[in-house]
């Protein structure tokens, strides 16, 4: 029989093992990620100038810059996050606050979980199908925005339900029993307590959205276009796209190899942007919410 002295060594050495091991992943994950990204930066750092960053490509993608993709991806993004976001933030809100426990609010759940394991692909079909054949769309930023956010849409109702189901529920009988109504504890008090965690479903969104190929190629994505677009109804070029264009296609791909790594640099760089943006605004919220 063990000594209550030799239980507890033992214990101590398997976390400290367990630890360790976590450590090891940890680290591993790290340097995987500053791998790829300084396999990036070395390759693509010196395709990197001002006239990559603000012209047009030229000679079939082998010079020039990416200017028009940048646009293209940014109109995308906010696109996207335009119909993604609100709609997301209120289904959760039902699901979370006003829905009663049953078969059916399981079944949202469900279903949402199922919606964020379809592969992209299937939503840029079903996009083309949808807003560019039937709804008479055509292939255009109003089409690709409106499939990426449905892509996207599964993330912002999940992060954003449980942001909710994070804030203490004395906060919620506090309100009622203060004469609130359920909309105004919702809009004033759960709301603003769970802002800062919605926006990690954001930051998501916006990384799952910049880097998207398949839906836009269906939907919105031209090879080349000689002017930025000026309506809804336009193609954009975008990073995504032009990234897959440039590495794969043409009769001159070794001679285009570094736009495409400086593309991939610029893409990279513009969703470290918009996530240092978003956690800015993260923190801005974080403070309110603990003025208040």
């Amino acid at each position: 029989m063990e000594l209550p002295k030799d239980i507890a060594r033992k214990k101590r050495r398997n976390q400290s093992i367990a630890f360790w091991i976590l450590r090891l992943i940890s680290f591993s994950i790290v340097g995987i990620l500053f791998s790829i990204l300084g396999f990036i930066i070395v390759k693509g750092i010196g395709a990197i100038s001002w006239k990559f960053l603000t012209s047009w490509p030229e000679d079939g993608m082998t010079k020039g810059g990416i200017f028009p993709c940048i646009i293209g991806t940014i109109y995308l993004i906010i696109g996207s996050m335009i119909f993604a976001f609100p709609i997301g933030v209120l289904s959760a809100l039902y699901i979370n606050e006003y829905s009663k426990k049953g078969w059916f609010k399981d079944f949202i759940r469900l279903m949402t979980d199922n919606l964020a394991g379809v592969p992209s692909i299937v939503f840029g079909l079903f996009g083309m199908s949808l807003f560019v054949n039937q709804l008479h769309f055509g292939a255009s930023i109003l089409a690709g925005s409106l499939t990426l956010g449905l892509l996207v849409l599964p993330i912002v109702i999940r992060t954003t339900e449980e942001a909710l189901k994070s804030v203490p529920d004395m906060f919620r009988h506090g309100s009622m029993a203060l004469g609130a109504s359920k909309w105004q504890t919702t809009s004033k008090v759960i709301l603003p307590i769970a802002y800062p965690n919605v926006i990690t479903g954001l930051i998501l969104s916006i990384g799952r959205v910049s880097g998207e190929t398949a839906p836009i190629l269906f939907t919105v994505a031209a090879y080349s276009l000689p002017k930025l677009p000026s309506s809804l109804k336009d193609q954009v070029m975008a990073l995504p796209y032009h990234l897959y264009v440039v590495a794969t296609s043409g009769t001159h791909v070794e001679e285009s190899r570094g736009m495409a790594y400086g593309t991939a640099l610029v893409l990279i760089v513009l969703v470290l942007i918009i996530n240092l943006l978003a956690n800015w605004l993260r923190k801005i919220f974080s403070k309110k919410v603990k003025m208040n």
